[in-house]
This record gives C-alpha cells, structure tokens and sequence, in this order.
C-alpha cells in the first residue's frame, strides 16, 4: 500500500491563512480597531490641518492620506503579527502547531496571508478616505505599477521585522505597549505625521532614514501626490530607486532575523 503524501508548505500555508483570518473576522474588536484607528487619525489630521502648499493646489489632507497609508501598512503588519505571534505563543497554539505536520514556514506564511489581506483592506479605507473626503485624485496607470512593488515590499518588509520583534514580547497582555513605542516614533521622525520632513533637524532625518518608514511614506507620497511635490521631500527628490533598495534590504534584514529569533515555545530560547 502506498503511503498518504502529506500536503505541502504551500497547502498548509494557504490553509493557515485561511484559519487565521477566520479567527480575526470572529473577534470584532480587533477589526474595528485594526482599521478604524488609521481612518480616524487621517481625518482628525485633515481636519485640523486644512490648508494647502503654495503654488500646488495640493491640500495638507491629501499629503496626509499618503502619508498615512505607510503608516496602516506597518501598524497592520508589524503590530498584528508581533502581538499575533506574542499571542499564539503564550496560549500554546504555537506549541500544538509544532506537534503537527505544518512547519514554520507554513505557519508563517499563514501569518503574511491574514497581514496581507488586512493590509489590502486598509489600505483600500484610507485611499477611500482620500478621495471622498479630501477630493484626492487617483493616479495613472505607471504610479499605480509603482504603488504595487512599493505596496508589497512594505508589506513584507513590515511583517518580517513583526516577526523577528515579538521575540522580544515575553506577555501578550504588554504586546501592544511593547510594539507601539517604535512605531509611533518612527512615524513622527519619518515624515509621516510631520510634514514636509524638512521641519525635522537633519540628524534626525537622516536616523529616520536607516529604517523603512521613511521611504514608505515618500513612495506613497510620489504615487498620489502631484510631481512639483518633490521640492518638499528631504532630496528633493521622489529617489525611487532608493525607495526600492532599503525596503528590499529591509526585506533581507527582517527575513534573517526572523531565523535567527523564531521559536515554537518560549522555552526553546
């Protein structure tokens, strides 16, 4: 008789996405949290600062849709999954996952499927924000092959380095205090809730720009903002090879992280 094939990293990953969004679908705080909290900090930041650039007839809330839409990306990657992992370690799902066939490698991809759909959806929000009420305009064909590339090395870049993080959360009740003290620094040192960035001292910009937050939010910026924009970006520029190096790197980086920190129980460390 020949033996049954167990299913693949692939299988079991798509099945792990499917698992993991199921459950965060049933737990109706987290989504009304997940992606109310972005949506209303776009339009308390509009609101309040409604002018526009001189000589652009860009308004300060279309500069800030952009901006924020890095900003949904790296609260739903990087907070989701390091308190998602946190979480999961804590509970003993982790280790019950370990005594079955799927890996870490499906467990993890399972992980990157639920960040990736949040992801899609918050994003879709905070662009529906813009140009409802912000009158923002939707870009060509050539920005929107730009804010793929951009949209998915983000993603990835922001789940990986969740990952490799929660190694460091050792309550998933702290999780969330733990996580958020990197990540609401990094926004006001990367442009994201100061803008133009030039307004920051240039030691500061130039910390900013050791991490991937920074060309998030200018990549963003070059996809929905008009070109004469540049002239407010730290360069001068859009700098979109640039863009693209760092968060390839910090792609790379999270990734060798992640091999290095991961663990089924927190006793393995």
């Amino acid at each position: 008789m020949t033996a049954a094939v167990l299913p693949g990293t692939a299988h079991n990953g798509l099945a792990r996405g499917r698992v993991e969004l199921l459950q965060f679908i049933r737990d109706r705080t987290a989504v009304i949290f997940t992606f109310a909290f972005p949506a209303m900090l776009l339009l308390l930041f509009g609101t309040i600062f409604g002018d526009s650039y001189e000589d652009t007839g860009v308004s300060v809330s279309q500069v800030y849709t952009a901006s924020m839409i890095a900003y949904g990306i790296l609260s739903t990657g990087f907070i989701t999954m390091g308190s998602g992992l946190a979480m999961d370690r804590e509970d003993g799902t982790l280790k019950r996952l370990h005594g079955t066939p799927i890996t870490a490698t499906a467990y993890l991809l399972g992980k990157l499927i639920l960040v990736l759909v949040l992801s899609v959806a918050e994003v879709t929000l905070l662009i529906l924000v813009g140009v409802l009420v912000y009158d923002m305009p939707l870009p060509d064909a050539s920005h929107w092959v730009v804010f793929g590339w951009l949209f998915l090395l983000s993603v990835i870049a922001c789940t990986l380095c969740g990952i490799a993080v929660s190694a460091l959360v050792k309550r998933a009740r702290t999780a969330g205090a733990i996580l958020n003290v990197p990540l609401v620094a990094l926004q006001f040192i990367s442009g994201v809730f100061i803008h133009p960035i030039t307004q920051l001292p240039s030691w500061l910009i130039t910390v900013a720009s050791l991490f991937p937050v920074k060309w998030m939010s200018q990549g963003f910026r070059y996809v929905f903002l008009p070109d004469e924009m540049k002239v407010y970006e730290a360069a001068g520029q859009w700098e979109l090879g640039r863009i693209a190096l760092v968060l390839g790197a910090w792609c790379v980086i999270g990734l060798a992280l992640c091999l290095v920190t991961f663990r089924w129980t927190e006793k393995d460390r």
